[in-house]
């Protein structure tokens, strides 16, 4: 099958939705980053969001933050406990027994009611952060220098695997006085998409198919599934072939970082930032 296609034509739909996914997760697109007046307005539209803002702030904001972004203790926005929290069910349990050997005390006194009132704050918040519309082109560096650069340059040496692909007297050097912070630390997960105005070139994942026959098509891998795989060849043409007649061979540069990004810790994202945030 042939169809002509634009070899203009971005997908930048489906890196803004990939790239909103890791920020969400790793905390690179805090709520924190919109304003706090902003969060309180959406917040205002449930009463019971509203009463749970004033007792977080009262009860837990020395801690986590007034908005639930982190202070001494955690960022609660993007908790895997309060994304798995229905209606306080665990929630309520933590702040009811504490966690002492993380040095945060029991709230036995607190009421149903008001455990509910403070679920529904951090589940609207954890909303917030996943609809925000836009990445902010400018973040405080203070914001995400929270990690050991030092930390960062061993993992970058060492378990990352990162010196294998990458020298910070080579590609890297300087790489922080080119983008914005959070600008960086996006390319940093995110490395496969490179904007127009920067003048870099997409990272392009190549298929190589065989045909029975011997000859091979080679071009930028469209689509991949258990049963077809499409290209666009060379001179612009979208093919597709079925996969239990061809043999494929997928050739992705990215490969080490796609294998990396599920094992990442919070500790080596932001250990590795600092480290790369120091290459100017």
């Amino acid at each position: 099958m042939l169809k002509r296609l634009n070899p203009q034509k971005r997908k930048s739909t489906k890196f803004l939705t990939s790239l909103l996914t890791l920020f969400f997760f790793f905390g690179l697109c805090s709520p924190a980053a919109r304003s706090q007046s902003g969060a309180q307005d959406s917040v205002a539209k449930d009463p019971a969001v509203v009463r749970g803002r004033k007792q977080f702030a009262e009860s837990c904001g020395f801690c986590h933050g007034a908005d639930a972004t982190g202070a001494r203790g955690p960022d609660l926005v993007r908790s895997p406990l309060v994304a798995h929290d229905v209606k306080g069910d665990q929630i309520g349990d933590v702040i009811r027994r504490g966690r002492p050997d993380k040095g945060m005390p029991p709230l036995a006194n607190m009421t149903d009611e008001q455990i509910t009132d403070v679920a529904a704050f951090l589940h609207e918040r954890a909303k917030e952060g996943l609809e925000s519309a836009g990445i902010p082109g400018s973040y405080p560096v203070e914001k995400l220098l929270t990690g050991n650069a030092e930390a960062g340059k061993a993992f970058f040496n060492g378990a990352g695997g990162c010196k294998n692909c990458h020298s910070p007297t080579g590609d890297l050097a300087g790489v922080a006085g080119k983008y914005s912070s959070i600008e960086l630390e996006a390319h940093m997960l995110y490395p496969g998409h490179r904007r127009r105005d920067t003048g870099g070139a997409k990272v392009q994942t190549t298929a190589v198919v065989t045909l029975p026959s011997g000859e091979q098509i080679k071009g930028e891998l469209v689509h991949a599934d258990d049963f077809v795989v499409g290209l666009r060849d060379a001179s612009g043409w979208y093919r597709s072939f079925s996969r239990d007649r061809v043999k494929v061979e997928i050739q992705d540069p990215l490969a080490a970082h796609r294998d990396l990004l599920p094992k990442l810790t919070q500790a080596d994202v932001h250990n590795l930032f600092a480290y790369l945030a120091g290459l100017k």
